[in-house]
C-alpha cells in the first residue's frame, strides 16, 4: 500500500509538472485565435458591398489585379482574385472565417510576418472592419 501510494503521489507531481511546463508562456507559438475580433452580427453581407471597400482603402494598393506585380499574387480587388488566394493557395475558408488567412493577417493573429496591411503609413484594420470580414467569410463569402 505504502508503495502504491508513494507510486500515485510521484504521478502526480510528474504530471503537474508537464502541465505546468505546457501552460508556461511560448514566445514561439502563434497566437491564439482567441484573441480575433468577433464576427459581425450584420446579415447578408456580400463582397461588393460591404468588403470590397474596406480592401480597396487598405489593401488594393498592394494587392490589385491590374498591376503586373501583386504582393504574395494575391489580388484583393475583386470577389474572384480573393477566392482564387496569393501564390500559396486559398486565403479564405468560406464557412469558417476563424481559420482563413485573410482574417488571421489582418487581425494581427499568429505570425508577426503575415500581418496585413504593411507599409509606409498601412494602418491596422479596425476590430469592426475585421469582424465585417469574418461575417462575410461566414456566410459564405459571396
Amino acid at each position: 500500500m505504502k508503495v502504491m501510494t508513494k507510486f500515485i503521489a510521484t504521478a502526480l507531481t510528474a504530471t503537474f509538472a508537464l502541465t505546468l511546463s505546457v501552460l508556461a508562456d511560448d514566445t514561439n507559438a502563434p497566437a491564439s485565435t482567441t484573441a480575433l475580433p468577433a464576427a459581425s452580427t450584420k446579415t447578408g453581407v456580400t463582397f461588393a458591398t460591404d468588403i470590397k471597400p474596406i480592401f480597396d482603402a487598405a489593401c488594393v494598393k498592394c494587392h490589385d489585379s491590374t498591376k503586373p506585380k501583386q504582393a504574395a499574387k494575391l489580388s484583393l480587388d475583386t470577389l474572384e482574385g480573393v477566392l482564387n488566394g496569393d501564390r500559396d493557395g486559398a486565403v479564405v475558408r468560406p464557412g469558417d472565417s476563424a481559420k482563413s488567412d485573410l482574417v488571421l493577417s489582418v487581425a494581427h493573429v499568429g505570425d508577426p510576418d503575415t500581418f496585413m496591411p504593411k507599409g509606409k503609413g498601412a494602418k491596422k484594420l479596425t476590430d469592426d472592419q475585421i469582424g465585417l470580414i469574418r461575417a462575410w467569410i461566414d456566410q459564405g463569402a459571396k
